[in-house]
Order: structure tokens, then C-alpha cells, then sequence
């Protein structure tokens, strides 16, 4: 008969170790004390584990250590513990919870008087309070602005304008206080954009009469940014209003105000929103980027045909106007210059021809991106940007050559 003495270290149990002096099968995976010999019985075909002699001192005198402590517990200690386990899980059992039902919480807000208002109830009671003889400017300024976050979602906008408040924005950049015709304008912008419904009501209700009567007066600074950032707005990719616009003498309007800025801020904007309307007449006239024709495309077709803009904007001297934004210093500034001259080039070509600044302004442009491209690459910098201005530079020379 042999002797086999199996010990049980603190180790975690899911490592299932087992320690043996003899005999004992050790399973694949099990550990064993660092020191032990393992060897595989022939006749049985298991293996076997047997500590050393330091290994088997020290397990043996653990478990004497472990047995004397297990020994040692009283009993009336452990039925005393016992005893506060069960009264701790009865506590815990009686107190109440931290949530509280649905129908309760209900109960309490409408004792509260709160309610939850939907985008249309919150822009109804706006658009009252705007209408209110007792409102002060401050309060519509404040109205203004919640209305300004509202009308970005598309059916907000829509839903507005159903409501009657285009009228309200309209009253607002009529307003003799400046701050109200600012946010007026950005409210405007903000519904007009990229939304075709508001943009036919907006146009329908007299909005572009009223943005081009506010920048052909006097007008702060501020004003006049936003005023063109709805203009701006209303006429992308919405031809019917570029042709009233048109009609309505909005580039000459445009131009004295491109001559009058002296900072450049608004001859940037003015040049930004005239590429943007070449380019997208440009863009939907391609033949094959729409393979399938559909009647929506051929109306937009037929009424991008009524707009006129290149040669309107070669009879309003714009050929000469645009060059003079490449003498700022600010890059973006020069780079809006250029795609627009790139842009006027089939009506404008002879008169670059003949602009004796025009072509020096190129020359001297050309010579400095390349030398900022050299600086650059030698500091080890980015140069995609200045790289992109000398290919708008090298295309409209080519052009004009």
C-alpha cells in the first residue's frame, strides 16, 4: 500500500493544483510546485508527482499551520457572524428601492407642472412672443436665436415658414436695431439652406427684394456678412431665384459693394457666392453625369438655360472687379480670386488679355508660392496648398497665353 499525501496551497481553485508525495495522477494542465519530479508510471500509464525534499518541508509545515488555524475558530464566534450575515440580507430585503415606477414619476411632474414641449409647440410659443407688443428687443433678439438652432432641421424650417414666421424674419431685417436684422438674416439663411420648399416660399414671400434692398443701404459691417450669407443661401442651386435675382439688378448691387470693402471680407464673399453659381450651372450642364434624364433634371435644365450670369457679369465690369482681390495678403483670399477668374474665362479671356496688372499680378504670385514651396521643403513642412496655388496660377496663364 503507498502512502499518498495530497496538500492544498492558497492558490486560486479554478488552477486546480494539487501537490502529491507519491503516487498520485497528475492531469494534463494541473501545476505543480516549482521542483517537484514528475514521471510516468509504465505499468499504469499516469504520472506521478513527488516533491523534493525543501518542497515537501515546507507544504507539510503550511498545512499543520493551516489545520492548527481552522482548529483554533470557535464555534460561538461563527454562529455569531452567522447570525449578522442574516440580519444584513433582511436589511437589505426591507429597504426600498431606488427606482421608482413609471406611473409615479408621471404623477409627480404633472403636480410640478412640467411639460414636455415638441420643436412645432416650442416654435409656436416663439414666434407669439415675437409677435407680442410687450416683447422688448432683447427678448426677440433672445427668440431669434432659439429659432436660429431650431430651423436647421429641414421639417423645423418647412414647419415655420407653414406657420407664418418668414413674415416675422422679414419684420426683422426691416428693424431699425442692427442686432435684430443681424440674427434676422441668420435665421433666413439657416432655413433657406438646402431646403428647395422654404427656398420657393422665401423668394414667394419677398425675401430677396428685402436682402438686396438691405445691402444696397447703409449697413454695419456685421449686417451686411450675414445678409449675404442669406443671400447666399437662397440662391444655391435655385435658379428661379438667380434669375430674379438677376432681374433685379443684384449684381450691381453687388458690385458697389465690392467696390466700397476696403478689408476684403466681403469682396471674398461676394467672389465666393459668384463661382459658386457658375460652377453649378457649369456642373448640371455636362453631358453624361446624369445618365438618367428625368423630368426634374430636364426643368432644372431649361430653367438654369434662362440665367444669364457670365455674360451679366462680363456687361458689370466684374472681368476688371475680380483681379483686384489677388493684391490681398491673404492667401484664401487670392485662391477665391482665382477659381473665380477661372470660372469668368469664356466671357472674360480678352480682358485678361488686355490687363496689364492682371498678368503682372500672376508673374509675381507664381514667384512667390514657388519660393514658399522651397522654404517649406526645406523645413521639412507641408506644401500641398501653395503647390495647389501655383497649378491655379499655371491654368490661367495657360489660358490666357
Amino acid at each position: 500500500m503507498r502512502l499518498s499525501l495530497c496538500l492544498f496551497d492558497q492558490w486560486p481553485l479554478s488552477r486546480n493544483i494539487v501537490v502529491c508525495v507519491w503516487g498520485v495522477c497528475v492531469n494534463s494542465g494541473q501545476a505543480v510546485p516549482a521542483g517537484s519530479h514528475v514521471r510516468l508510471n509504465l505499468q499504469t500509464g499516469e504520472r506521478e508527482v513527488r516533491l523534493g525534499e525543501e518542497q515537501l518541508k515546507y507544504w507539510t509545515q503550511q498545512h499543520r499551520k493551516e489545520e492548527k488555524s481552522w482548529s483554533s475558530i470557535d464555534p460561538d464566534e461563527l454562529k455569531r457572524a452567522m447570525k449578522k450575515i442574516k440580519e444584513d440580507q433582511s436589511s437589505q430585503d426591507s429597504a426600498p428601492s431606488e427606482f421608482r415606477p413609471l406611473d409615479e414619476l408621471k404623477k409627480d411632474m404633472a403636480e410640478l407642472d412640467l411639460l414636455v414641449e415638441t420643436d412645432v409647440q416650442i416654435m409656436r410659443r416663439l414666434l407669439d412672443q415675437f409677435n407680442s407688443s410687450n416683447s422688448t428687443a432683447e427678448q426677440k433678439l433672445s427668440i431669434l436665436q432659439e429659432l436660429e438652432y431650431l430651423v436647421h432641421q429641414v421639417d423645423n424650417a418647412q414647419t415655420l415658414c407653414a406657420m407664418g414666421g418668414l413674415s416675422f424674419i422679414l419684420q426683422g431685417l426691416n428693424s431699425s436695431d442692427v442686432r435684430l436684422q443681424e440674427n434676422s438674416a441668420l435665421v433666413l439663411g439657416s432655413a433657406v439652406a438646402s431646403n428647395p420648399v422654404v427656398q420657393v416660399q422665401a423668394v414667394e414671400g419677398g425675401a430677396l427684394q428685402t436682402l438686396l434692398t438691405t445691402l444696397a443701404t447703409t449697413q454695419p459691417l456685421n449686417v451686411k456678412k450675414k445678409v449675404l450669407f442669406a443671400l447666399a443661401c437662397l440662391l444655391r442651386h435655385f435658379p428661379y431665384a438667380q434669375r430674379h435675382f438677376l432681374s433685379h439688378g443684384g449684381l450691381q448691387i453687388l458690385s458697389e459693394l465690392f467696390r466700397a470693402d476696403t478689408g476684403g471680407i466681403l469682396q471674398t464673399r461676394i467672389v465666393t457666392m459668384l463661382y459658386d453659381m457658375i460652377s453649378e450651372k457649369e456642373l448640371i450642364s455636362q453631358v453624361g453625369l446624369y445618365p438618367v434624364q428625368d423630368p426634374a433634371h430636364a426643368e432644372r435644365l431649361r430653367q438654369y438655360s434662362q440665367v444669364s450670369l457670365q455674360e451679366e457679369l462680363m456687361e458689370e465690369g466684374w472681368c476688371s472687379l475680380v483681379p483686384q482681390l489677388l493684391q490681398s495678403a491673404e492667401h484664401d483670399y487670392r485662391e477665391k480670386a482665382l477659381r473665380a477668374l477661372l470660372a469668368m474665362t469664356p466671357v472674360c479671356l480678352d480682358q485678361y488679355r488686355s490687363d496689364d496688372a492682371l498678368l503682372g499680378s500672376l508673374l509675381a504670385l507664381r514667384l512667390q508660392y514657388s519660393e514658399l514651396i522651397q522654404s517649406e521643403m526645406i523645413l521639412g513642412e507641408e506644401t500641398s496648398y501653395f503647390t495647389e496655388m501655383v497649378e491655379l496660377i499655371d491654368s490661367l496663364q495657360v489660358k490666357v497665353k
